[in-house]
């Protein structure tokens, strides 16, 4: 029994760690293209590169894990079947069950495993990866000079090179405009030749320029106009420097992301729940504070009344206008409709704020049960998985693949669906994020039925069999009638 056991859990871990890697590979080489023109052409270091690919791959593991567990589940127990090691493992006497029983709590280890990561882990990843990738993405492209086109990424130049050396450091032909002041390019340099350096930790850029002249234009006198006076300096080599410190990278604070639904730990997430909650409920409450000042409350005798007979009542039909003298008329209704639009305008604010809590509070409590999704997810795409296999029979890279994807597609699909729901306040936050697994854990059940009774629900030789059986039926039955009518 402990031989068996041992079989089938070596059988599983091998697929089931190179599913994972090649999945994550995927998942990495996606992100890659998705921000590929976030990173060319910035100047990055290579490790800030390894350092977001990393957080990146950790934030990854939700959608691998379940994927790579379908799928090493599907080939391992498909290729003992094809093998006809799952045939000798029942004439043993021992059932499925009992044989995916250590695969089971290997499972299981793995599921905790993965909300564990998901509660302590997977929130500073979230956090490391979302500041970088700010950082990033408003990082500006490096300086560069190219023949024959202005470069205009120094603020307040632009600089044009018709020739450079193939050292990257001699220039030839440099034309540099000054556009610092708001009356357009009032300056600008002319060289024949130049050199480019950097100095400060390559903080700044010199320009050792020969052989050049300035044009400068200046107020006149008076200073009415302010290009009224035209300077021209000639120079045998003079220095133009330039601060390069905005092109180097600066991380932004990481604690102004920590708010974030993403970024927040299984206690965070409940923490910020509870505090939206009570504001959304005191912002309900306000509502009629804020609009009591609004009605006019006219004083009234707590004595009774006269009872007036019923026949003798009558209903006022006209408008309500003339009860108001001709001389106020034109104010009250002024005063009542300036009053209406402060209700109004009060109503929709409160509501606008009211909703933005609901929908912030939706968000937590989609973060909150993800990370209970996670686990419960890789648990039913085993149920999925295992019996699965062992139905087609069919080892390797090839059915089992296509198998995995397209459960696994079906499971990503509804789940997201109902996420987007439950966000958009559609459906309950939780019911959306627990709909996959709902719907999943039925066809688990179903599929491990099957195969416990070694049904042959993929077998296509059954249902041909099934079809001739039939054809052959219905031809009888076509020949049998044929004879009764000419009999």
């Amino acid at each position: 029994m402990k031989k068996v056991h041992l079989l089938i859990v070596k059988a599983f871990i091998r697929p089931f760690i190179v599913t994972f890697f090649i999945v994550m590979f995927v998942l990495l080489m996606l992100f890659l293209f998705k921000y590929i023109d976030d990173l060319i052409g910035k100047g990055f270091e290579w490790y800030v590169i390894l350092q977001l690919l990393w957080y990146a791959s950790a934030t990854n593991v939700a959608m691998a894990l379940p994927l790579a567990m379908l799928l090493s589940s599907i080939m391992t127990f498909g290729s003992l079947g094809e093998n006809y090691e799952l045939v000798a493992i029942k004439s043993a006497g021992i059932s499925l069950q009992k044989a995916m029983m250590p695969l089971i709590v290997l499972v299981s280890m793995l599921s905790i495993g993965a909300f564990l990561f998901s509660d302590y882990m997977l929130p500073v990843a979230n956090l490391k990866m979302g500041s970088l990738l700010y950082d990033v993405r408003n990082q500006k492209a490096s300086f560069l000079i190219e023949e024959g086109v202005f470069n205009s990424s120094l603020d307040g130049y632009a600089i044009r090179v018709q020739k450079k050396d193939p050292d990257g450091r001699t220039l030839h032909n440099v034309l540099i405009y000054d556009q610092k002041s708001t009356d357009g390019n009032v300056a600008t340099i002319l060289a024949k030749t130049g050199l480019m350096y950097k100095i400060d930790n390559d903080q700044t850029l010199v320009l050792l320029l020969k052989d050049g002249v300035r044009y400068l234009e200046t107020p006149g006198d008076k200073g009415y106009n302010p290009r009224q006076r035209f300077t021209r300096v000639r120079f045998k080599e003079t220095e133009q420097k330039f601060d390069l410190s905005a092109f180097k990278m600066t991380r932004t604070d990481e604690s102004l992301f920590k708010s974030n639904y993403a970024m927040l730990n299984l206690k965070q997430l409940r923490y910020y729940r509870d505090s939206v909650s009570k504001q959304s409920d005191s912002t309900a409450k306000e509502v009629a504070t804020y609009l009591l000042p609004t009605f006019k409350l006219y004083g009234y005798s707590n004595q009774k009344l006269p009872v007036v007979p019923k026949q003798k009542v009558q209903s006022y039909n006209k408008d309500l206008t003339e009860i108001i003298p001709e001389k106020d008329r034109s104010s009250a209704i002024s005063y009542a409709m300036s009053e209406a639009r402060s209700v109004s305008e009060t109503l929709v604010s409160r509501t606008e704020e009211y909703k933005t809590y609901q929908k912030n509070i939706r968000r937590y409590i989609i973060e909150l049960n993800r990370k209970f999704t996670l686990s419960v997810s890789c648990l039913i795409l085993f149920s999925i998985g295992a019996p699965l296999g062992a139905i087609i029979r069919k080892g390797g890279l090839g059915l089992p693949v296509v198998m995995s994807i397209i459960f696994f597609l079906i499971y990503h699909i509804i789940s997201t669906i109902g996420e987007k729901s439950g966000r958009e306040g559609s459906i309950s936050p939780v019911i959306g994020m627990w709909i996959a697994i709902f719907t999943l854990a039925p066809l688990g059940a179903f599929l491990t039925y099957k195969a416990t009774s070694d049904s042959s629900l993929f077998d296509i030789d059954y249902y041909k069999l099934m079809l001739q059986r039939f054809f052959a039926r219905f031809r009888k039955k076509k020949t049998g009638a044929q004879n009764g009518a000419q009999a």
